[in-house]
C-alpha cells in the first residue's frame, strides 16, 4: 500500500500533533527530571572527587587497595564478557534459527537473572561452594577455594550478566529471517560458512551492542559480588565494594574518586551504546523491503529469492565453497 503524504488544510490544526504549549511543557518536564535525577548526581560525584584537589584525587587512585580493586574488576569483566558472548551467540542462533524441544525453557533460563534478586544469586553460589555447602566439603578436601576467592566474583557476574548479548540478539536475528542463510546453503556454505559470512555481519552492531551493556554491568555489580567476596581488603574487592568500603570510613572524597572512574566507564558505555545503537537501526533500515515498490511482479516469490542468493554470494567468497 502506498504512502500518502497527509498535509493538515490551512487554519486548521494537525489532529496528530500536539500543541506548541503542550510539547514545551513536557519536554521541559523530562529536561528538569533528567537534570535532577542524571545531570546533578553526575556532577556532585566529580565535584566530591576533587574537593580535596587534584593531587589528592590521584592519590586516592594510586593507593593500592584502590589499584587491587580496579585490576580485579578488569580481569573479572575480561572473563565473563567473552564467555557471556559466546553464549549469547551460541543461544541466539538456536533459539533465532531453528527449532527444538526445551526452546520455550531455554528462552525462560535466558531471562532468569532479570527475575532474582542479586544478592539471592550470590546466596545461591554460598549454598553450592561455601564451607556448609552442598560441594564445600569436597572443594575443602581438594584445596580449592571459590568463595571469598576471585572464581567466585567472576560465577556471579556471569550469572548477572549472561542475559544482555542474547536478549539483545534474539529479536535482531528473529527479525532478519533464514532467507540469506538458506540461499547460503543452496550456494553450498557449511554452517561455519554461513555463520561468519552472513549471519555474523548482518549482527555485528547488535552484538557490539550486547557487549557494551554486558561490560558496563560487570563492572559495576554490587549485589551478588558482595556476598560473595567476602570484602577481603586487597583481594576481593571490586570497584563497587571499595567505594563502600571508603565511604563507611568517612573518606568521602577518596570515595567519591573511585567512583568517578565508574561514572565514566558509564559515561564511555552511553556514548558507545548510543553509537551502536545508530548503525544497528541504520542497517535495519536498509534491510527493510517497502510493501510496495511499483507494479506487481509476475513472479514475486523468485525474485525474492535471487535478491537473498545475490546477497548470500557476495558473502560468500568463491574460494570458501
Amino acid at each position: 500500500m502506498s504512502t500518502i503524504n497527509r498535509k493538515p488544510q490551512a487554519g486548521r490544526p494537525d489532529p496528530v500533533t500536539e500543541a506548541p504549549w503542550v510539547r514545551w511543557l513536557l519536554t521541559g518536564i523530562a529536561l528538569v527530571f533528567l537534570s535532577l535525577f542524571l545531570v546533578v548526581p553526575l556532577v556532585a560525584v566529580f565535584w566530591q572527587a576533587l574537593s580535596k584537589g587534584i593531587g589528592f584525587y590521584f592519590e586516592s587512585l594510586a593507593d593500592p587497595d584502590a589499584l587491587a580493586a580496579i585490576k580485579l574488576t578488569l580481569i573479572t569483566a575480561a572473563i565473563a564478557v567473552p564467555l557471556n558472548c559466546a553464549f549469547g551467540l551460541a543461544a541466539s542462533w538456536a533459539i533465532a534459527k531453528f527449532d527444538f524441544r526445551g526452546k520455550a525453557l531455554l528462552t525462560t533460563l535466558i531471562d532468569l537473572p532479570f527475575s532474582v534478586s542479586p544478592v539471592i544469586s550470590g546466596l545461591i553460589y554460598v549454598l553450592m561452594f561455601g564451607a556448609q555447602g552442598w560441594l564445600g566439603p569436597w572443594l575443602e578436601d581438594h584445596n580449592v577455594q571459590i568463595i571469598f576467592a576471585v572464581p567466585g566474583i567472576v560465577l556471579a557476574t556471569i550469572f548477572v550478566t549472561f542475559p544482555f548479548v542474547a536478549r539483545e540478539l534474539i529479536p535482531l536475528m528473529q527479525a532478519q529471517g533464514n532467507d540469506e542463510e538458506e540461499a547460503a546453503h543452496v550456494l553450498g556454505a557449511s554452517g561455519w560458512q554461513m555463520f561468519r559470512r552472513v549471519t555474523l555481519p548482518n549482527i555485528r552492531w547488535g552484538l557490539l551492542y550486547g557487549v557494551i551493556l554486558c561490560n558496563a554491568r560487570a563492572m559495576g555489580e554490587f549485589g551478588a559480588v558482595s556476598v560473595v567476596s567476602g570484602h577481603i581488603r586487597g583481594q576481593t574487592d571490586t570497584m563497587p565494594l571499595h567505594v563502600e568500603i571508603l565511604y563507611n570510613e568517612y573518606n568521602f572524597a577518596a570515595a567519591f574518586a573511585v567512583a568517578s572512574l565508574l561514572a565514566l566507564l558509564a559515561l564511555v558505555t552511553l556514548g558507545l551504546k548510543l553509537l551502536a545503537e545508530r548503525h544497528m537501526n541504520a542497517a535495519l533500515r536498509d534491510d527493510d523491503v517497502p510493501a510496495f515498490a511499483g507494479p506487481a511482479a509476475q513472479s514475486p516469490q523468485p525474485v525474492h529469492q535471487s535478491r537473498q542468493a545475490e546477497q548470500a554470494e557476495q558473502s560468500l567468497q568463491p574460494g570458501e565453497l
